[in-house]
């Protein structure tokens, strides 16, 4: 009976230790995330308050605590300029305690805060950051890309407008690396697919009068116009272009990045019969539906559905909340090979597994804009024509944690 006892007590205390060993695994006795976003900028409405916004609650929906420690959200704004970026996050990481960085739009403050990242061994887990060399040539094993690539974006258009019989393009393209790297990857898919390139046109970053470029692409003749371009030059272009009678002159527009914010933005008069590839749409099914929902009615969205960055910040915060708890620790080292374990239906992406590059791979979707007459609610502005395996194989990215 002592003896019995004796190994009770024992194993008590096994588990009183085991316990504390994984609070004592909590840095500061607080995990910190920290969302790293443009909050007034050109990139603040896909973006911005609505990315703390899902932050928060994938938090609230997670219970505020995790291994009997609290959960806080602080936000930076980076101004979309890398040092900037790359100075909060120092911060956050040496002397602010934050354990994840979320969000970031704009590649190259993204790929800042991914450098910051790899050198104090915190993890970044980004939703907002598109070039597809994050995961590529510049991978590292504390960062983590959710949603979109620029890959992912251009093979998935691309590819299937051409079999839609879009067999000769003209691209508008931002004169910086994210809109280089859409092009040169549509480019690439357009060609071997036996269509052909007739030109291309690089305005600057956030040009206030596109109208000679727009003329340029309708005096191509090409069938489609690809936008290789984010805000605020895709709504822009994609404005300037219906003013200029592109559609009605027997041309379509093939956007690589448009989100539901830029649709709602421009209006379906002139966004309408719009191609776009994305990763997330807030009327795909009861679970998206109830999130974005739920998200709408947060205070300060003003019934806005979420854009798939915000959708992608929640998805990613919880599923690294979970890792936390699987592990025992807000240690990168042990959260983050804990999150290439899970495999599974996730409510927002589907089916999804998160690879040693770092990509996060899920289902993408082709969708086309609908006409005015077709939109029957409030954001019904999608019509599914296909879904698409769009990632670039981890082989073939030039990441060197690929073995």
């Amino acid at each position: 009976m002592q003896l019995r006892s004796l190994r009770t007590a024992a194993l008590a205390a096994a588990v009183l230790l085991a316990t504390t060993a994984a609070q004592a695994q909590i840095s500061d006795n607080v995990v910190k995330i920290g969302v790293l976003s443009d909050m007034n900028g050109p990139a603040s409405t896909p973006t911005g308050q609505g990315s703390v916004t899902a932050a928060q609650m994938a938090v609230d929906d997670f219970g505020g605590k995790v291994l009997d420690k609290p959960i806080s959200v602080i936000v930076g704004d980076h101004q979309l300029k890398p040092d900037i970026g790359a100075a909060i996050a120092r911060r956050w990481y040496d002397t602010e305690q934050v354990d994840l960085i979320v969000d970031v739009p704009v590649s190259a403050v993204g790929l800042a805060v991914q450098t910051i990242a790899t050198e104090k061994k915190k993890l970044f887990i980004t939703q907002s950051t598109g070039a597809a060399d994050f995961h590529g040539k510049f991978c590292s094993p504390y960062a983590m890309q959710w949603v979109f690539d620029t890959r992912a974006l251009a093979t998935g258009t691309a590819k299937e407008v051409v079999k839609r019989g879009g067999d000769s393009w003209f691209f508008i393209t931002d004169d910086y690396a994210f809109g280089h790297s859409l092009e040169r990857d549509a480019s690439s898919v357009v060609t071997a697919n036996g269509a052909k390139v007739v030109g291309a046109v690089r305005p600057p970053f956030a040009t206030a009068d596109l109208s000679s470029f727009i003329l340029q692409a309708q005096a191509s003749k090409a069938k489609i116009i690809g936008i290789a371009a984010g805000p605020p030059n895709n709504i822009n272009e994609i404005k300037t272009a219906s003013e200029f009678g592109l559609l009605k002159g027997g041309q379509q527009m093939a956007a690589l990045l448009a989100l539901i914010t830029d649709i709602h933005s421009l209006g379906l008069p002139a966004a309408q019969g719009l191609l776009l590839t994305t990763s997330f749409y807030w009327d795909m099914d009861d679970d998206t539906r109830a999130f974005a929902k739920r998200f709408a009615a947060r205070p300060g969205m003003n019934g806005k559905m979420p854009s798939g960055n915000q959708a992608g910040v929640y998805a990613s915060t919880l599923a690294y909340l979970n890792a936390v708890a699987a592990a025992g620790s807000d240690d990168a080292k042990d959260v983050v090979p804990q999150m290439k374990t899970v495999k599974g239906k996730d409510k927002l992406f589907g089916d999804v597994t998160i690879r040693a590059d770092g990509r996060v791979v899920h289902p993408m979707y082709l969708f086309e804009v609908k006409k005015p007459d077709e939109s029957k609610y409030p954001y019904d502005y999608y019509r599914l024509v296909s879904t698409i395996p769009a990632f670039r194989p981890m082989a073939d990215g030039g990441c060197a944690l690929v073995k």
